[in-house]
Parts: structure tokens; C-alpha cells; sequence
């Protein structure tokens, strides 16, 4: 998501009713939720009546506090610890070919910003570390290991930081004399370089925070693969519903949807034109569905969310490849031994 906008009080989903809109769920169905977080799309689903729902999270401690909810809808929901780019894997193993509805909330959720330890966010003092899955290598490991060029094309990239060499070249600095350990301190480092324009609401530390948590987790590429995923794991009419919350993540859905929507689709300057194929997806609108000022009023995280929806066709699902959603050129991540 974009910013460090929380909701006010408990976890609250984004564009909720625009979501169950677009996936028009109906009784018996099975719908997987790829993003689970604190479960509110799976549970609207579930109240919609629906068979099933498999609510998938690589946040392990998403999953463990979600326990109680089996025994509530009477074992209609499936709970599974993994990222969504696996997502036909996993409704395959929970016993599903094939689906009638694929939801995705795509970033870090409030809860995860708003617990202190996570080191998702600069607003709580903490351990440098947005690992979503809890393990493997953190902001902290990124930020005192990897060197000034690949720091700056992280954060430029991923963080659209205009000042992201100066910001690399003063982590640099700074870990020469002690390694970087929390989140103030990386906050604060920031802050002295990215300088707080007068009635400038953003937090200098937004977009260097951003591009890590998103290089941490691998975000991006994790997206293009749950995209491609549900793809492949849509039955005919089926539909795939995704909430953004910044660029980077809608433009690549917007790519996704838009290059197999097309009539006679097939041809890019990554493709040759003459390869055609026919479409997978029908398109539910082709603007994003916005929050209105109500729910932003409610929920501030939903002021920069982007619903896009579309339908599955009952043609084959294209090959995956990343080229053609515009991901990023990233450098490797470190490796910790």
C-alpha cells in the first residue's frame, strides 16, 4: 500500500462492498482469498453464503489467528500458510481445480504496520525487519549489506524516491559506524536527507520505507505470479477481483488485464505481432473502482486503493512471462549464508 495511512481502530477492508460487487459470489461457490490478512473479504464471502473460501497468507501469524473462524462457518473456510503466487497449488491441495472467484489485496495490512515489532513502519520504533513470512532476509540485512548503487536503484525504483542516491549514500555512511538496527533510526537518517516540504502530508521516510518492504518481500513479483495464477485457476466465468493501493502494483495489474482482455490480443514490442491469442479475460469496467470520500473518512488506507475486476473467458491461460507487465529490474537480494 501506498503512505503509512492506518485504519482507525481495528483492521478494516478496503472497497469491501466493491469487492463482493465485482466477485458476485453465489451459494455453493468457491472463492479463494489470496491476501487472508485479518479475514474480512472471507468473511463477507462466507456470510454471502458460499461453499467454500481458501484464505491464504504468508504471514503465519495471520493464519494462526484466523483458527477460530473454521470452527465458526463450520468448516466452509480452508485456511493455508503460503504466498498467492501458488494459489492454484494451493486450492489443488485443498481439493479445487478449478474456481469461481479469486479476491487479492495486494501490500502490507494495518495490522502488520501497527505492530511495533513487525519494523513495518517508521510511525513505531522497532527492528528493521518487514519480513511478511517471517523469515529470510530483512530490511535490516538490505540495508547493511547491500551496496550504494543497487540501495539506490531499490529505492528509486520501488520507492519513486526523486533523492534515492542521497538517500543510499547516507545509509552507506551511516552504517560505517554502527550497523542500522530499528526503524527510528533508519526514519530518522532519512528524514535529514529528504527534507519535509512546508504542508507536505507524506513522511520524508514514506517512499525509502515503501521500496524496501516491497524489495524485502518480493512484492512485485509475487504479484505477477498470484496474477497468473488465478488465471490459470478461474473457471470460465469465474472472476478475479484486485485492490491496489499504489503505481507501481495497479500498473502492473492494468498491464495484466489489459493485454488478455483485448480482442485478437497478442501483439507487444515483447511479442511478435503476428502471435495471436485469444483473450482469457473480459473486462468488468475499464477504469479502477475508487473509495468514496465516506470510507475514506472511515478508513484512511482505502484513500489510495484501486479496484480492477475482470472475467474469465474459456480460453487457455497465456504463458507467464514478467516482460510484459513492466516489472522492474532489480538487483539481487543478499545472501545471509
Amino acid at each position: 500500500m501506498s503512505g503509512e495511512a492506518t485504519a482507525k481502530g481495528p483492521h478494516l477492508p478496503v472497497l469491501l462492498d466493491e469487492v463482493i460487487e465485482a466477485l458476485r459470489p453465489a451459494a455453493g461457490e468457491v472463492h479463494v482469498d489470496g491476501t487472508f490478512g485479518a479475514g474480512g473479504y472471507s468473511r463477507r464471502l462466507l456470510e454471502c453464503g458460499v461453499g467454500r473460501v481458501i484464505g491464504i497468507d504468508r504471514d503465519p501469524t495471520a493464519i494462526a489467528g484466523a483458527r477460530a473462524l473454521v470452527d465458526r462457518y463450520s468448516g466452509r473456510l480452508t485456511l493455508v500458510h503460503g504466498g498467492f503466487g501458488d494459489l492454484d497449488r494451493h486450492a489443488r491441495e485443498a481439493g479445487y481445480a478449478a474456481v469461481d472467484g479469486v479476491v487479492l489485496d495486494i501490500g502490507v495490512s494495518s495490522m502488520q504496520l501497527d505492530t511495533p515489532e513487525r519494523g513495518f513502519s517508521f510511525r513505531h520504533d522497532g527492528p528493521l525487519d518487514m519480513r511478511m513470512a517471517r523469515t529470510g532476509v530483512s530490511a535490516a540485512d538490505v540495508v547493511n549489506t547491500m551496496g550504494e548503487r543497487e540501495l539506490t536503484d531499490i529505492i528509486r525504483l520501488l520507492g519513486e524516491e526523486k533523492r534515492a542516491r542521497s538517500v543510499a549514500r547516507a545509509i552507506v555512511e551511516a552504517r560505517r559506524e554502527t550497523p542500522i538496527a530499528t526503524t527510528a533510526e533508519l526514519a530518522a537518517l532519512v528524514e535529514r536527507v529528504v527534507r519535509r516540504k512546508p504542508g507536505d502530508r507524506i513522511h520524508p521516510a514514506t517512499r525509502t520505507f515503501q521500496a524496501l518492504r516491497i524489495f524485502v518481500n518480493r512484492e512485485l513479483e509475487e504479484l505477477a505470479k498470484g496474477l497468473a495464477a488465478a488465471e490459470r485457476l478461474l473457471k470460465e466465468g469465474g472472476r478475479l477481483v484486485v485492490v491496489a493501493f499504489h503505481s507501481l502494483e495497479d500498473r502492473i495489474v492494468k498491464r495484466f488485464f489489459a493485454s488478455r482482455s483485448e480482442t485478437g490480443a497478442g501483439g507487444s514490442r515483447h511479442r511478435p505481432a503476428e502471435v495471436r491469442r485469444a483473450p482469457s479475460f473480459e473486462l468488468l469496467r475499464r477504469r479502477p473502482v475508487e473509495a468514496g470520500e465516506e470510507e475514506i473518512d472511515r478508513n484512511p488506507r482505502a484513500r489510495s486503493a484501486r479496484l480492477r475486476a475482470a472475467i474469465r473467458t474459456g480460453a487457455p491461460a497465456w504463458p507467464f512471462e514478467t516482460a510484459a507487465l513492466g516489472l522492474p529490474r532489480l538487483p539481487d537480494q543478499p545472501s545471509m549464508g
